[in-house]
């Protein structure tokens, strides 16, 4: 009788015990299928289509909408944008049993032995890359339930290190109790789980910062002096406190006073503490808006204060005839989060579990709040979660919401929306097996990788020049399709003109005996391109 591991060499039987070996005895533990998982990416190189009759604005394009495999789509941008993403939002399946999950990797046996090995597999592979993708100072959002939450938890802290974790913050999501719950509970509530640097914070509220005896060191405002809970040990924060004017002794708090003997002398010599008139009150300190180091206090993990699932579906409501999706996230809820996770104006935002669009929104939301420059990159896919066979998330949903939000609309009361501005190029995933890159690869889909890889905003290729080029002064990149006199005539005068150029061609030898200017520098299509794809993830 034949088995499983019939087809496999020597070499791949090692790795596979080796990989057992290597399995924790203690923590999360999931059947993996290593081996197929790296036969079936390591067989197919990804590549974007531009549909510019679904893309809003004419370019060059800033924002990305990606529909496809967000598998798919997430390798390639590990190609151009490793290390560039400043903030993630996603919101992936729940896992709840409610639909069939859709698993898109084509290297999963149907058959798994554990509760939550499929789920836990589909978010191991793209969190892996989806790391690959953050800036060092960027955060990754993950909105999660009850069903998986534990786990995710654990997955996370595999795949981002326990020190990077931030906060478990909960959104208080229904406004109202569900009564027909089966177990005598409401669930009201979902998680947002937080990894990366940290927040920005709440910001302070300098209204309470008042100078009612004119101190000449400023506004200021009244401050506990009660010590913390784990300070109750601590001896030399427990003695009686008493004004030297008076003679009132306030006695010493359970928790003692937050500052030692030495240090409360010092506050009192200042005229900083605030003494009540009976021996019963508690003495504060002043606290000086000078003095603050920072303009924001900390950001609380209750989050997203009146703000309810059912907000998102009246979003929707409001764009389209008729709801096409079920349960989005509201805007205003992604809108909070980025506050925090992209506080800098010209941030790169990514979302890979899309949907109808929210994170986007919310992106358009806060340039037009802020006067901000944010960008975004959403990926969503073609299924449909309502039944109906021909409906494409990512083209009739995600993108017609943003196309609304960004030019305006008439909502259902026949009421003009004004359009929050904004631009997106409408991109789909290509697989081509890497046996026929070369000979399938398109010249536009080159030019379109060589500008996201060098940061540059998305510009059609030009059919009718042999050298396409972009880039400022300083850096400029150039893909030559076609060599040609003409084209090696421009290099040199770009070259000529100062800064640094990389010539991407097809023939970089040729190039290499023509120029010589030492500024500038030869890679080849499509090898470039297929090396930095890499392979595993």
């Amino acid at each position: 009788m034949s088995d499983k591991y019939e087809e496999y060499s020597r070499e791949e039987l090692l790795r596979l015990i080796r990989e057992r070996d290597r399995k924790p005895s203690f923590g999360l533990v999931w059947e993996r299928k290593e081996i197929e998982h790296e036969r079936s990416i390591n067989n197919d190189f990804v590549m974007l289509e531009y549909d510019p009759l679904i893309s809003v604005g004419d370019g060059p394009h800033q924002n990305l909408v990606i529909e496809g495999d967000n598998f798919d789509a997430l390798r390639y941008l590990r190609m151009t944008h490793a290390g560039k993403v400043n903030c993630i939002y996603i919101d992936p399946p729940y896992n709840t049993g409610n639909k069939d999950f859709i698993y898109n990797d084509r290297f999963i046996d149907k058959d798994d032995v554990y509760k939550h090995s499929k789920w836990l597999e589909f978010m191991y592979r793209r969190l892996l890359i989806a790391k690959d993708l953050l800036s060092e100072d960027g955060v990754i959002f993950i909105s999660i339930d009850d069903n998986e939450a534990a786990p995710l938890k654990l997955l996370l802290d595999l795949v981002f290190t326990p020190n990077l974790f931030i906060a478990q913050l909960i959104w208080k999501s229904r406004q109202n109790k569900d009564n027909r719950t089966k177990n005598g509970v409401s669930v009201d509530h979902e998680y947002v789980f937080v990894y990366g640097n940290k927040l920005r914070g709440e910001d302070r509220n300098q209204e309470q910062f008042k100078n009612p005896d004119s101190d000449p060191r400023g506004v200021w405002t009244s401050g506990n002096m009660v010590g913390l809970a784990d300070e109750e040990a601590r001896p030399n924060l427990h003695y009686d406190l008493i004004d030297p004017d008076t003679g009132i002794n306030y006695g010493k708090p359970g928790q003692g006073w937050r500052y030692d003997k030495t240090r409360m002398a010092s506050l009192i010599n200042e005229k900083r503490i605030l003494w009540p008139q009976k021996a019963n009150g508690r003495p504060r300190v002043k606290v000086f808006l000078s003095e603050m180091k920072s303009d924001y206090t900390g950001y609380s993990s209750i989050i997203g204060n009146d703000i309810y699932t059912y907000s998102g579906t009246r979003e929707l409501d409001e764009i389209f005839e008729k709801n096409p999706f079920s349960f989005p996230k509201p805007s205003d809820l992604i809108l909070e989060l980025l506050r925090q996770g992209s506080p800098n104006s010209n941030d790169l935002i990514l979302d890979f579990f899309a949907g109808s669009g929210t994170t986007g929104h919310a992106v358009a939301k806060l340039n037009a709040e802020d006067g901000g420059n944010r960008r975004f990159i959403l990926v969503s896919s073609t299924e449909s979660n309502d039944g109906e066979q021909d409906k494409n998330i990512c083209r009739d949903v995600c993108a017609e919401r943003l196309r609304s939000v960004m030019t305006g609309y008439t909502n259902k009361k026949g009421e003009k929306v004004a359009g929050l501005g904004g631009e997106f190029a409408y991109m789909r995933t290509k697989r081509i097996p890497v046996s026929q890159v070369f000979n399938k690869i398109q010249h536009d889909q080159v030019w379109r990788a060589l500008q996201l890889i060098h940061d540059q905003p998305l510009a059609d290729f030009d059919e009718g020049m042999a050298l396409q080029v972009a880039g400022d002064a300083d850096k400029h990149i150039a893909y030559l399709a076609k060599l040609e006199e003409s084209s090696l005539e421009k290099i040199e005068s770009i070259a000529n003109a100062g800064g640094l150029v990389t010539v991407y061609s097809w023939q970089p030898a040729q190039l290499r005996q023509r120029i010589h200017t030492s500024n500038v520098s030869f890679e080849k299509i499509p090898e470039f391109l297929v090396k930095r794809f890499g392979g595993a993830a």
